[in-house]
């Protein structure tokens, strides 16, 4: 048997004004969009902006369904808006903002297991690590200089 250790690097900001100027405003426009989300069901509302090399900042809200697994999350709506419009434009950053209408959301939220396999996609196409940001509503900011922190083992094209 052998041992694998895997090693995660995050840095913690503790709070939006700590922030480089950019990613604050990426964060606002994050914060904003949020409001957009259509989240009747789980009342968990997720605000994105995404940052590409082109200069352009393409923003997301999560989007519910009655029929629960039609629905998408604000990442995707983001990312692969990103894709279809600016196809040959590179991801730079990602920056998460979520908050729930039932509680306070202080805690930092990552992206789900399913965006994490998006942004890989990506990530790995694009051949540079992709920086990703990610908050509560308040609180302390996480933010990882690749996904490669968040999902270590990725499933990637190399595998099929």
């Amino acid at each position: 048997m052998k041992e694998i250790t895997i090693t995660s690097k995050i840095n913690v900001f503790e709070s939006i004004q700590e922030l480089p100027q950019e990613e604050q405003n990426l964060m606002k426009k994050a914060i904003e969009i949020r409001k957009n989300a259509y989240a009747p069901y789980s009342k968990f509302r997720v605000g994105v902006a995404i940052l590409l090399n082109n200069g352009e900042i393409v923003v997301g809200s999560n989007q519910e369904n009655a029929a629960y697994p039609s629905g998408l999350c604000a990442e995707r709506v983001a990312i692969f808006y990103a894709g279809a419009v600016y196809p040959e434009a590179s991801i730079l950053k990602i920056v998460i903002t979520a908050t729930s209408d039932n509680n306070s959301t202080t805690t930092p939220v990552p992206p789900c297991g399913a965006c994490r396999q998006s942004i890989a996609e990506y990530e790995i196409r694009q051949n540079t690590p992709i920086e990703i940001y990610y908050m509560g509503e308040t609180g302390e900011i996480h933010q990882s200089s690749s996904l490669k922190n968040l999902l270590p083992f990725m499933f990637d094209n190399k595998l099929l």
